[in-house]
């Protein structure tokens, strides 16, 4: 800073407000220290100056699932919402292991993250613990919060689950499969606790497929399945319990050439994922407003008090349905 300031002929002080509120300083003193900064190649040492600050302008956001759409889209949101507050997002995936969420909330805490955003594995519990020693808000992404402590951003899951089984009731689907991870995953018990719901009052059955990764290749696996099975015990509807294990169901089934959808079998996703209406059989697909999820996560972060903030999903008709 030193030499920026010699160079540009100011004081080190005019070059610390050019990098941090530009504003107090004349236009053409800020281009003759931007100026300087270029030539010389200038770059601020930000770790110093969190040290200074005690937090530095960056967010955390930790997600089950770098892979999934649903999740990016999360994040692409959020870093935009942050961005208008002249904050970074650094994205990090957990890949369902609670011990690497854990180490992921010990990162952010130690870079001294102005916050976290989380989608969490388990309880609340151990994000609590990891946090309140820090000092760093949190909050809780995808997922409702279960105590005042923190505040979260959520879709009501079990109403999706009960819109999408309702949906193949309504269809006449009688013998209805759940192809879902375990209940361990908060938003997968919650879409099943909806799922069941809707077949309680029906007459239908409902069969649990599981689905340890809901992934696409979960949803191929699942399909071969019950492609070994013979065609009158299959389900003749299945409500995934995300668009990619849906995805995996379409390219068994359909590509096999002897399961036509929706006829044989109808399918519900869950998500309304960018692929769910190019898929070869375009997904009947229950929509979370992940772009509203990640802004609000944001919104709350910078808020302060705890709030809860919850989403209403949607049923979003195509072929598959």
């Amino acid at each position: 800073m030193k030499d920026v300031a010699a160079a540009a002929q100011v004081s080190v002080g005019t070059v610390s407000n050019v990098l941090n509120r530009p504003d107090r300083v004349a236009a053409g003193t800020v281009e003759r220290v931007r100026r300087a900064i270029d030539e010389l190649g200038f770059v601020r040492n930000d770790a110093a100056r969190q040290l200074r600050a005690g937090r530095s302008r960056s967010l955390g956001l930790i997600v089950h699932d770098l892979a999934n759409p649903f999740f990016a889209a999360i994040a692409r949101s959020a870093e935009a919402r942050a961005a208008q507050e002249g904050l970074s997002l650094l994205v990090a995936g957990s890949d369902g292991d609670a011990e690497r969420e854990a180490r992921y909330l010990s990162l952010f805490a130690e870079q001294r993250a102005s916050g976290v955003l989380v989608a969490p594995i388990g309880g609340e519990e151990a994000i609590i613990e990891h946090l309140e020693h820090s000092g760093i808000p949190a909050v809780l992404v995808d997922r409702d919060a279960e105590t005042d402590t923190l505040s979260s951003v959520a879709v009501d899951d079990i109403e999706g689950g009960r819109l999408a089984v309702a949906h193949l009731i309504a269809q006449g689907r009688g013998r209805i499969a759940f192809a879902g991870g375990p209940d361990a995953v908060h938003q997968v018990r919650d879409r099943h606790l909806g799922a069941q719901a809707a077949v309680a009052a029906s007459g239908a059955t409902l069969e649990r497929l599981p689905s340890p990764t809901l992934t696409v290749e979960d949803g191929r696996r699942i399909g071969e399945d019950l492609l070994a099975r013979p065609a009158a015990q299959r389900p003749d509807g299945v409500f995934a319990a995300n668009d990619l294990v849906a995805l995996g169901l379409i390219q068994s089934l359909v590509m096999s050439g002897s399961v036509r959808m929706p006829q044989d079998v109808a399918l519900v996703g869950y998500d309304d994922i960018d692929f769910a209406p190019a898929a070869v059989v375009p997904l009947t697909s229950v929509r979370q407003p992940a772009a509203d999820i990640g802004a609000s996560a944001v919104e709350l972060l910078l808020g302060g008090e705890p709030r809860h903030v919850r989403f209403v999903p949607e049923l979003v008709l195509r072929a598959s349905a």
